[in-house]
């Protein structure tokens, strides 16, 4: 069975065990929410950094142009207070302009959302299949709506680690906010 899925199946599969293994790892903690943040190691990091160089640079052009986060094709991250949710989109496998958006070939259903702390945030991005960066290695960040005041300050805390981690990375961090880019 393994032989007979291309690469797109294999990282397909790598990304469904990143999320089995995030989920299961942290679970619905509470106290993980006042835990320091935790990164990932340097060996994982130069690792994950020699995997995302495969992914070509950012296209500006690309990227510039979409105004709101349901057109955004890349990978983009949500942040909360003791977890980083990544939205991605999968290529469509049919590469022909017939039936695109339509009943047979929705977008939803190629979208995936996973739940992952901070730290595993490097293997999560691995996992990501390379057709699903179609603007390069750019990922659009936003912190979650509706926080409550008292969980501010440790979504901005998570936030600030993951901004960090996608830059040690290599991967451009583009900040979104309620209204547009920043």
């Amino acid at each position: 069975m393994m032989s007979e899925l291309g690469g797109a199946g294999r990282r397909g599969l790598a990304l469904a065990g990143a999320l089995f293994f995030s989920l299961a790892a942290t679970g619905c903690n509470r106290a993980a929410a006042d835990a320091r943040v935790a990164t990932a190691s340097p060996r994982e990091m130069d690792t994950a950094r020699q995997q995302m160089e495969l992914i070509p640079p950012p296209s500006k052009t690309r990227y510039l142009a979409v105004s709101s986060l349901s057109s955004w094709d890349n990978p983009y991250l949500t942040v909360q207070e003791n977890m980083v949710t990544l939205h991605i989109t999968q290529a469509d496998a049919n590469t022909t302009g017939m039936g695109v958006g339509g009943m047979l070939r929705p977008v939803g259903a190629r979208r995936q959302v996973l739940n992952v702390r901070v730290s595993d945030l490097p293997a999560s991005l691995n996992a990501v299949p390379e057709d699903s960066w179609p603007y390069g290695r750019v990922v659009a960040i936003e912190e979650a709506h509706d926080t409550p005041s008292s969980d501010r300050p440790a979504v901005r805390r998570n936030m600030e680690a993951a901004i960090k981690t996608l830059s040690d990375l290599g991967v451009v961090v583009y900040e979104w906010n309620e209204g547009g880019l920043r």
